[in-house]
Parts: structure tokens; sequence; C-alpha cells
């Protein structure tokens, strides 16, 4: 790894920056009443107007009555690795300036900004203000105007103390799409990340496609408090903290910081659907906080509660889910609520070692509860005592259990964000890998945490089984996810299911609409590096025997993601490769059956391809073909349908 801060004359005016490529411009202003803000060009296309910059904090607002004392300007180049996000190997270049702000004769606080080719981002350092070496940021001004006629795809944010046994907030909401940026969800603003379309007017003015921006933040832990967005009126947003009421009305929704202090970082990524998609800021800027405590494996797995419920978790189906896994060659076993009580702890640990023998790890379900919702589901009060959680993960090292998913988080305040961190670290002690659910979006833990894994914070694939509307929507939610959700960090879906029915007969329950195919394509399109997918021991027998080679096949970890073409909402493809092996895929949630001739030049010219592909019927099927000169295939994907191009 290389970081190298060096100094440049890249300012186009005294208060500009520009990407390395040019293509996006930065300028900082200073309005009436030394009020600082920004504006954000694209190509020459304004793409964000005059944004509000600053913080109110209990020793002064520092969002007036500033004056601009300086603007160093470095540039940022550093080469990383990470095996568990969407490109393994990241070359970021980006410049950098620090631009101090006094008030009363005082340095206060400085304003980072980075822009690199795809991505802007800021964040505040706030400096001691004489003997004062603490404060409370009351309040963030950072805002967001969008110019008129944008269009939102964004998730709201539900009120705290609601839904299943009061634990939302948990980041599970629907999209809209395509909606006016003129309202704030459902009063409550918005979930990161948040998908913007610059008008169409706009951008046919200056003759360019439609300009994507995403806005979310990065680098979020226990120093600091979880954030969303909330609406001020048509097309302007600003970042907000979390509400009262998350955590049962327990603790503050403003952070406690020690000076001097950093905050976590605003991103902007602009651009191209290209760039939203394969955008890596969440990552780029942060740093691990401790080293693995050992190698941790991914890799996919098996899930018996996503189709069979509480009911499976007792230790016979668990014995018969391990030989699955072992049958189709995958690393784990997930294991979910109330295995304390239906398996035991004894049984547990003879469970474990069962599955070891067939090179299998097991992954455990907890609650993480806590005082701040009601979930019966159990183990309860394992995870929230230190020196109880520390117990429990002893026992979880010394039974072989590989991991831990921990559900039913209360929100974003920061006694709740330390909650994740100490689960954490104290996993990564013990050599366990977290999942979270019912939970926060990641905020760049994939590079903070080595040991986390990926986190729900989605309308997820339970969903799916608990209504037929769910299902029947299943498509034109997952044609959403890689613009948004998935962009950031990796989410946890457990989808890719082969059975015809949600529930344990495979005869009854919810009906899955979408094909075979569409369950193959979907393996790739969702991105994490642990996938533990929604397939059941019947599927051996009777889903098709070219599915099921598929996904004992497919791999979790990526080298490489390629965007190729779609729209939110309605369709999507992409690209991702593994060593040498790159899988194109597709989906399409619209009516009409999508046509496409796909330029792919990621395959070699005469390449023997293996295609899965659907007919009008949803029946599919795999057929081999060799690449052509032109290096062009045409699919027609039917709705709800999917696409699988890999080379053999």
């Amino acid at each position: 790894m290389s970081l190298a801060l060096l100094g440049l004359t890249i300012v186009t005016r005294a208060q500009g920056l520009l990407s390395p490529d040019g293509k996006i411009q930065v300028m900082l202003e200073l309005k009436d009443g030394g009020r600082p803000c920004y504006r954000v060009n694209y190509q020459g296309q304004e793409v964000l107007g005059c944004s509000a910059l600053g913080l109110v904090t209990n020793i002064g607002d520092y969002t007036q009555g500033l004056t601009m004392k300086g603007m160093e300007l470095n540039k940022v180049s550093e080469t990383y690795s990470l095996p568990d996000i969407k490109q393994s190997k990241v070359n970021y270049e980006a410049n950098e300036a620090v631009v101090t702000y006094m008030q009363q004769g005082a340095f206060v606080m400085d304003v980072i900004f980075r822009v690199s080719n795809r991505d802007v981002a800021f964040c505040y350092k706030v400096y001691p203000k004489k003997e004062t070496r603490v404060c409370v940021i009351e309040r963030e001004a950072s805002g967001f105007m969008l110019p008129d006629g944008t269009t939102t795809f964004l998730c709201p944010q539900s009120k705290p103390m609601g839904g299943f046994a009061r634990t939302s907030p948990s980041y599970e909401t629907p999209y809209t799409c395509d909606e006016p940026a003129d309202c704030n969800g459902w009063g409550e603003g918005y979930t990161f990340p948040c998908l913007f379309k610059v008008s169409d007017a706009a951008t046919q003015s200056t003759g360019q496609q439609n300009c994507w921006l995403l806005i979310s933040e990065t680098g979020t832990d226990g120093g600091y408090v979880g954030c969303r967005l909330l609406n001020d009126g048509v097309n302007s947003y600003h970042i907000g903290f979390p509400q009262e009421g998350e955590q049962n009305g327990v603790g503050s929704v403003t952070p406690a910081v020690s000076l001097p202090a950093m905050t976590p970082w605003r991103t902007i990524t602009i651009g191209s659907l290209a760039n939203i998609v394969e955008t890596t800021v969440s990552f780029d800027l942060v740093k691990p906080k401790y080293k693995a405590s050992q190698n941790y494996v991914y890799g996919k797995g098996s899930w018996s509660w996503i189709i069979k419920m509480d009911p499976s978790c007792n230790f016979d189906e668990q014995m018969r889910y391990i030989d699955f896994s072992a049958a189709m060659g995958w690393q784990s076993v997930l294991i979910d609520a109330f295995w304390d009580r239906q398996i035991g702890y004894e049984r547990m640990a003879e469970l474990s070692r069962y599955a070891q023998s067939k090179g299998v790890g097991l992954f455990l379900w907890y609650n993480s509860n806590g005082s701040w919702n009601d979930a019966p589901q159990t183990p309860i009060g394992k995870m929230s005592d230190s020196h109880i959680r520390r117990q429990e993960m002893k026992w979880l090292h010394d039974n072989g259990i590989r991991g831990i998913k921990v559900d039913f988080f209360g929100g974003d305040k920061q006694a709740m964000m330390q909650l994740y961190e100490d689960i954490l670290s104290d996993a990564n002690d013990y050599g366990l890998l977290c999942i979270f659910h019912g939970c926060t979006l990641p905020r760049g833990w994939e590079r903070m945490y080595p040991n986390y894994v990926a986190s729900e914070a989605v309308l997820a694939s339970e969903n799916l089984h608990f209504g037929q509307g769910a299902c029947d929507a299943e498509a034109h939610n997952a044609c959403i996810h890689p613009f948004v959700r998935n962009t950031v960090g990796a989410m946890d879906f457990g989808g890719s299911a082969l059975n015809k029915f949600y529930g344990a007969d495979n005869q009854h329950g919810t009906v899955r609409r979408t094909s075979d195919v569409y369950a193959l394509a979907t393996a790739v399109l969702f991105q994490s590096a642990v996938q533990h997918f929604a397939l059941a021991p019947n599927n051996l027998t009777d889903a098709p025997e070219w599915a099921i080679d598929f996904m004992r096949k497919v791999p979790t970890t990526w080298d490489e993601v390629r965007f190729i073409d779609g729209y939110p909402g309605k369709y999507v493809i992409l690209a991702r490769r593994s060593g040498s092996q790159w899988y194109v895929v597709g989906i399409n949630a619209e009516q009409q059956p999508l046509k496409k001739t796909l330029t792919l030049p990621m395959f070699d010219k005469a390449a023997s391809l293996a295609v899965y592909a659907d007919d009008v019927k949803l029946q599919g099927s795999v057929k081999s073909l060799r690449m052509g000169k032109k290096q062009q295939i045409t699919v027609t994907i039917p709705q709800n349908g999917g696409v699988v191009i890999t080379n053999n």
C-alpha cells in the first residue's frame, strides 16, 4: 500500500478544485454573513448549486461569521487491496483541498474536500477552543442543492420503535423511483445511499446524457452517529442526525467528540450509471481500525430459515442442511433464531463438530438486545453486554463456529454505532466473522473492520416468504439495489431461491414469480463475500441440473465489476470477474421483453461461452456458443427473467 500527499497547483481559481481528469469542479464560496458553501460542476454543467457547509456545536456556531484563511492543495494516490468488495485491487487518485476557516480571530475548523474522477467527498476537522477539549456537534449544515427537474430514487426512513416488535428503523422500506425532489419520505427523510437523476432538460441543453448523483456517507464508527438525508423543500437536502425515539428513546441524537475531531465523510458520486455502480468511494476514504486476527474464510452457504422458518432450527434439519452444503461444495450453514432453545449449546457443539468433519463452518444467529425492542427471538442478552458477549464469543471460538449474524438493532445514535464497533472488535479477537441484520447501512466497514462481512439494510428475501406482494415486485426491487444500496457496501440479501414456493414442502406458501435463470443472475448481481442462498436440500432433485451446477461454482468474491446497461427499477446488466472468469448477468422487471445487443470485450474472439437464458414462459436452459469477431451477443430477457453469460 502506498500513499502520497504532494503539493499541487491544480486550482483554477482561488477557491476551486478539479478532479484529476478535469471533468468535476468544486467551487468554494463565502456567502453574506460569512456562511460557507460549495458548488459542483460536471463537464461544465452545474449538478449541485450553492450548498451549505458547516457545523453547529455547543462551543460555537461554525455555519456563519467565518473567514476563509487558507487552502492547502494535495494530490492523493493510494493502492489498496480488499478481497471482499466489488473490486479486489483499487487504485485511488484524487485531488484534495484542506480549507481552513477562522471565526473571531481563532482557527475553528477545516473542511477537507477530495475530488476523484467520479466522486466528491468532504468532511470536517474541528479544533479545540481555548481550553475546551471536547464538544457536542449539535447540527451539521452540510447541504445538497440539486437542479430543477431532478428526480429521485430513495428509501424513506421509517419512524422509530415501530414495525415488528418495535424494531424500526431497520433500513427495510421500499424505494420510490423517478419521484420529484420535493418531499421528505414518510416525514423522517431518507436512508443512505440516495440516488438522483439530474433533469433531462438540463443535460440536453449541454448535449450530455443523463447525469446521476449518489449521495451517501462513509467512515462512521462509534465516534459519531449514523446520519440520514432530510428534504428542505424542492431540490434541497441536508444531513440529518438520528431520531429522538430511536433506541427506545435512550441516548442523545448528537455526537460527543474529543478535539481535534474528524467527522465522517459525505460522498457524492457523479456522472454515468457506470460511475455509480463501479464507485469504491466508501472504501477509498477510510483505513483499517485493527488487524485481522486470522485469514477469514468467505464463500457460499445454505440457510433453512428463509424457506422453512423457525421450526427448521432443530438438530435433525440442520444436519440435513450441513449435508446439503457439503454436497454443494459450499463453505457454511447459517443457523437462525431459537437455536439455543431448539438445539441447545451442547448439541450445537456436536453439530459444529459434524459440520467441520464435512468441511462446513457454522454461522449462528443472535438478537442484539439490549433494551431497544421487544423482539422475542433468542439468544437474547448476549451481544449487548461486554462481559457476557466475550464469554459467548469464547464458547463460539472454542467450538469452531465461523461467524455470527446479529439482528434487531435499534437506530443510529452514537451508542448504537459504538455497539456495532464493539461487537466487531470483540469478534475479531475470537476469529469470528460478523453479519448484521435489522441494522444500519455499512459505511466503509469492509475496510475498517476486517472481520465484517455484510449487512442487510434492505428489504431483503424474508419479505418474499412473508407476502405475495414482495414476490410480485421481486424483479423491480432487484433492479434498484445494484444502483443504490449495493453500491456502497456488501448487501446480505439471502436470495437466489430455486423452490417454486416459499414453504417447507415446496407446495404451499408465497409463489416465486421469477425464473431459475433470474436466481442465478442475482447470485452474481448482489455483492457480498459470504452468501447464504435460499436453496433447499430438495433442490438437488427438483431443480434443473444446470442451475444446481451453476450454484455450486458461482464465486462470492470478485476482482472487477463493469456496468453494461440498465435503469433503476427497470432492468440491469452488469459483469463481474473472478480471476479469469467473467460473469455477465442481467434481469428485467419491465412488462415487455428486453432485447439488447451487448458488446462484450471481456470475452476473447472465438471464446467458448455458456449462455443461460429464459424463453417467454420463463423456462430456462443453458446453451454453448462461440463469441464472434464483433464480440457481440444479442439477448432477450422476459419480465421476471434473467440471462447469464460466462466463459467455459
